[in-house]
């Protein structure tokens, strides 16, 4: 083989290794259970104001990332809107963040699946990486300090809500 033949080689191992390990950690979560969640001030939808988290401190927070053309998004809604309408006089409370989406798709989206709880708006990527996002929709719970208690990167259910969430914010787990 000759010298040219292989670096070439060791190049592609390279592109190879580099793809590889781009892969792999792209699924890797940028938060645990356990942290304190990633907060900060994002605009209401449909506004105006702003709104965080943070301001539900003292009680649960079922944080569901998702968007307007997400198909999971749309079937996971209802039962989202039933929980909340469960356990919003339990301390407990859902916080939609629409992201990789476009303002007028969402509010058409929240014109068909109306919600009680808060909707707000993240700007680009930037709350989908904060929560290590890899696609939506994806739920995160959050304990009355700030910690996350749960981390379901999947649409929920009536019924995994009843036994994953529900438990958690009942003290049974």
């Amino acid at each position: 083989m000759s010298a040219r033949s292989f670096l070439a080689f060791l190049a592609v191992l390279a592109v190879i290794g580099l793809l590889g390990f781009g892969l792999l950690s792209k699924g890797n979560p940028k938060i645990a259970v356990g942290e304190a969640v990633p907060d900060r001030e994002l605009p209401a939808l449909p506004g105006p104001g702003q709104g965080s988290i943070g301001e539900h401190r003292g009680r649960w927070v079922l944080v569901n990332l998702w968007a307007s053309w997400c198909i999971p998004c749309r079937e996971e809604a209802p039962a989202l809107e039933r929980f909340q309408r469960r356990y919003r006089d339990r301390d407990t409370t859902v916080v939609g963040i629409n992201v990789q989406d476009n303002g007028d798709d969402a509010l058409a989206f929240l014109r068909s699946y109306p919600t009680t709880y808060p909707q707000l708006r993240s700007v680009g990527d930037e709350r989908s990486a904060a929560f290590g996002s890899t696609g939506v929709p994806e739920n995160f719970l959050v304990d009355p300090q700030g910690r996350l208690a749960l981390i379901w990167r999947a649409p929920v259910d009536d019924r995994f809500l009843r036994e994953n969430v529900v438990p958690l914010i009942e003290g049974r787990q």
